[in-house]
């Protein structure tokens, strides 16, 4: 029997570009993801990844984009 989305606890993951998501704690964490933490309702585990990722682009984009040189004017 399926379980009641209230008593589904749900495992908010990272890659390793720093981009979150969430999934049921179920599952297994898929490769390339490392678990953050288990929260017991998805409500909570979105806006932990609300508080968190404060910043959308890619780890990669912001070290390339800190490399850059700026621009004058």
């Amino acid at each position: 029997m399926a379980k009641v989305d209230s008593d589904q606890k749900y495992r908010v993951v990272i890659n390793h570009e720093e981009q979150y998501s969430i999934q049921p704690a179920d599952d297994d964490v898929p490769k390339g993801w490392k678990e953050v933490r288990v929260i017991r309702s998805k409500k909570v585990a979105l806006d932990l990844i609300a508080e968190v990722w404060t910043d959308m682009r890619p780890l990669s984009l912001r070290w390339q984009m800190q490399d850059r040189p700026k621009r004058d004017g």
